[in-house]
């Protein structure tokens, strides 16, 4: 019976560090990711792909802004909704385009998360959308629209939103059955679409949800058999940035939370990946992954000849 793996992308792999975002580029990025999805499912896995929405969700806001003279905005859960579907479109295609004859089909899933209302990250917006500013031009948007806005790295300013845990699955049934009909699911696009329980039932939220963390509640609620956690570089590295800088091919759980503890890996890059990885496996879950998307099915080989130099790094349960 094939293995189910999910696969977490940001939607930085989708608008690149770079790039305006036009239509045209997004379509050729969601290519390579769909190559990298494909060589998976030709190994025998089911594939379930989540994938971020930073930046599209953050230049949709802007043009929802600037056109509410002509239309309503919308709020942020519903941009969060518009892209969800643009995104989803846009990587099925690809996987279809990619996997000409050998898929059983592809599920593009609107996917609600349920979130606390209480969460303390909707009274500290951490989660940067959208694209970068000046200080001048971050001071301007802070005062005329009311957003938070932090200094990104060298690269400028950014606007943050609330970033509030997953801690449910609305649609979980629905991608378990897509699952055993054997289809690629894409599911939990932008972290998914927050909603809390409301009077009337479940009601949307404004936030953005981190779609590691998304990727983990998915994984664990369709008893998926792997995590692969899709970053820009092939290895999780210890002293990023420093003249001790060295990669890791293997750590266990108690190695993961310790180099957390140590901040080792900050919460605005590889933090959420490792602590989605080490949740999964606390959880039930059998492998976790973090590398870059080609190298994502040699990374889940567990085969005596896999060379350590063309995997990326595995979080295990415990040293063997």
């Amino acid at each position: 019976m094939p293995k189910t793996a999910v696969v977490a992308l940001g939607g930085n792999a989708i608008t690149r560090n770079g790039e305006a975002g036009t239509h045209a580029e997004q379509a050729a990025n969601a290519r390579r990711m769909a190559r990298a999805v494909c060589t998976l499912r030709d190994a025998g896995w089911n594939v379930v792909l989540v994938h971020g929405n930073g930046p599209q969700v953050g230049n949709l806001a802007i043009q929802q802004e600037d056109a509410a003279g002509r239309v309503p905005a919308q709020p942020l859960f519903v941009t969060n909704a518009m892209t969800q579907g643009q995104l989803g479109s846009l990587l099925e295609l690809a996987l279809l385009a990619e996997g000409r004859g050998r898929l059983a089909g592809v599920v593009s899933m609107v996917t609600h998360v349920i979130v606390e209302p209480d969460d303390p990250a909707f009274e500290n917006p951490t989660k940067p959308v959208g694209p970068f500013f000046t200080e001048q031009e971050a001071a301007e948007l802070a005062e005329a629209r009311g957003w938070a806005i932090v200094r990104d790295g060298a690269r400028g300013h950014r606007r943050v939103v609330p970033s509030p845990r997953p801690i449910g699955i609305v649609e979980a049934d629905a991608i378990r059955a897509l699952i055993d009909q054997h289809m690629i699911v894409v599911a939990g696009g932008g972290g998914g679409i927050p909603v809390i329980a409301g009077d009337r039932g479940l009601e949307g939220i404004d936030a953005v949800v981190d779609k590691d963390y998304t990727a983990q509640r998915i994984a664990v609620s369709v008893n998926a058999d792997a995590l692969v956690l899709v970053t820009d570089t092939e290895k999780v590295q210890l002293d990023f940035g420093t003249d001790h800088q060295r990669p890791i091919t293997e750590m266990s759980v108690e190695e993961a939370l310790k180099h957390l503890d140590d901040g080792q890996f900050p919460e605005g890059s590889m933090g959420p990946k490792v602590r989605a990885a080490v949740r999964f496996l606390r959880e039930g879950g059998g492998t976790a992954v973090i590398t870059t998307a080609e190298r994502a099915g040699p990374s889940l080989d567990t085969g005596e000849d896999r060379a350590d130099d063309a995997v990326g790094t595995r979080i295990v349960g415990s040293r063997t």
